[in-house]
């Protein structure tokens, strides 16, 4: 298996934020990023070049190959915020449907800007799929060691 190009990086999220050209994406980032730390209690850490993620567990492949990865996450991508939640979207449906101007991908939600969503909901979402994960998958060793905390 090929070295995946999106890993953990010592990279800082708020110069990588802070470069933003555009003032409203910057500002829903850090939005964003008060909505995933509240729900991971995680502090945002850079994966690749631009995925801003919180927390982390083990991926496992069909392989049995096993690769840590965010319990969520976002990326400022052009011209939408896409935002990495729990793959099992449909038991969001309630969510989605409250949440106001947005699409799905398989594990990816796109909004344009926080002011499309209704936010209240977005935190819950964001909520539900962090209590997803930890419940479904198992965490790495350093999320483990703050879950005994």
């Amino acid at each position: 298996m090929a070295e995946p190009k999106t890993k953990l990086t010592t990279a800082s999220v708020a110069k990588f934020l802070n470069a933003l050209p555009d003032e409203q994406k910057r500002q829903d980032c850090w939005a964003i990023v008060e909505m995933m730390r509240a729900a991971t209690r995680a502090e945002p850490k850079l994966w690749g070049s631009n995925i801003v993620g919180f927390g982390a567990y083990q991926y496992v492949y069909a392989d049995g190959k096993e690769r840590d990865w965010p319990l969520v996450a976002f990326s400022p991508r052009t011209p939408n915020i896409t935002l990495y939640l729990s793959p099992d979207f449909e038991q969001y449906d309630e969510l989605l449907a409250k949440l106001g101007k947005h699409s799905c991908g398989k594990v990816c939600l796109y909004i344009k800007r926080l002011s499309d969503v209704h936010v209240p909901t977005l935190k819950k979402l964001i909520n539900a799929s962090v209590k997803h994960m930890l419940k479904t998958n198992k965490p790495t060793k350093r999320q483990s060691a703050r879950a005994a905390q």
